[in-house]
């Protein structure tokens, strides 16, 4: 059996206790890449932990929600995460392209606004910017409601990625957009969406009495203040970071840093155990 870890800081140990007391009022939210699933060359080939979703359905009953918070489409997370159909996972939420998506295990179907028209004029835009910019190996990912350029082919990664971020950004503020940097990755969206947003709407609709959130890039960031945010409004919070050598911040914010989505898996099957 997994050993339940215990966080280093007091807020986190006080996140943590306070789910194991009060498990029903658990909200427990995820990242997608680099957390649930482990970070590969191709986005399209990413796929969850082989543990990770019998994990989720062994914990997912015993607290009020589990909510995977990340940039894809929903519907994208799902197919490569294998959440569809599990038994235990009935309740289970996608929130997709940061919130702006949610697709709810229930019911199978995805709920979104109307796209923002500043991705469709990025869109048509950034294949002469990055002939312009960039070298060989950089691509973009079509995400629906946003654009990621990744830099991870490239002969130099980072120096294509720092190359990159002046114009795309202009390119960006021209159409509305704000541009996110993550692991290689510089994406391209509408402003107000973010995992942050998402986190706090979700703890409010679900009435959550404490918060997890575990996650490994930039783009956690807001959902790390987001659970800060509830703290200073009496809910208790765990801040976890899916271990990185490529991103820093996250693990100097968080309450418990573990290994990877191997860690965070082995968190998942703890819990449950301890719950259980």
């Amino acid at each position: 059996m997994d050993p339940l870890p215990t966080p280093q800081t007091q807020p986190g140990r006080d996140g943590l206790a306070a789910l194991l007391e009060r498990p029903r009022t658990a909200l427990i939210g995820l990242d997608f890449d680099g957390t649930l699933a482990p970070i590969v060359a191709d986005p399209e080939q990413a796929r969850a932990h082989p543990d990770a979703v019998p994990a989720l359905a062994a914990l997912a009953p015993q607290i009020a929600s589990v909510a995977v918070i990340t940039g894809r489409p929903p519907e994208v997370a799902v197919r490569h995460g294998g959440f569809a159909g599990v038994p235990g996972l009935e309740h289970l939420t996608v929130l997709g392209h940061y919130g702006a998506e949610r697709w709810d295990a229930a019911t199978g179907t995805v709920t979104a606004p109307p796209p923002h028209p500043g991705v469709a004029a990025a869109r048509a835009e950034l294949p002469r910017l990055l002939e312009r910019a960039a070298g060989e190996g950089v691509w973009t990912e079509e995400k629906g409601r946003a654009l990621a350029v990744h830099t991870r082919r490239a002969a130099d990664p980072q120096g294509a990625f720092e190359s990159l971020r002046a114009p795309l950004a202009d390119l960006a503020a021209r159409h509305g957009l704000i541009v996110e940097p993550g692991r290689l990755v510089l994406e391209l969206r509408p402003p107000g969406m973010d995992k942050g947003v998402a986190l706090l709407d979700h703890a409010r609709a679900v009435g959550a009495g404490c918060v997890v959130y575990a996650g490994d890039d930039l783009g956690d960031l807001p959902a790390f203040a987001a659970v800060d945010t509830l703290r200073a409004d009496g809910v208790p919070g765990l801040l976890v970071c899916s271990g990185s050598t490529e991103v820093t911040e996250l693990a100097k914010r968080a309450d418990l840093v573990v290994d990877g989505p191997e860690g965070v898996v082995g968190l998942l099957r703890a819990l449950a155990a301890q719950l259980g």
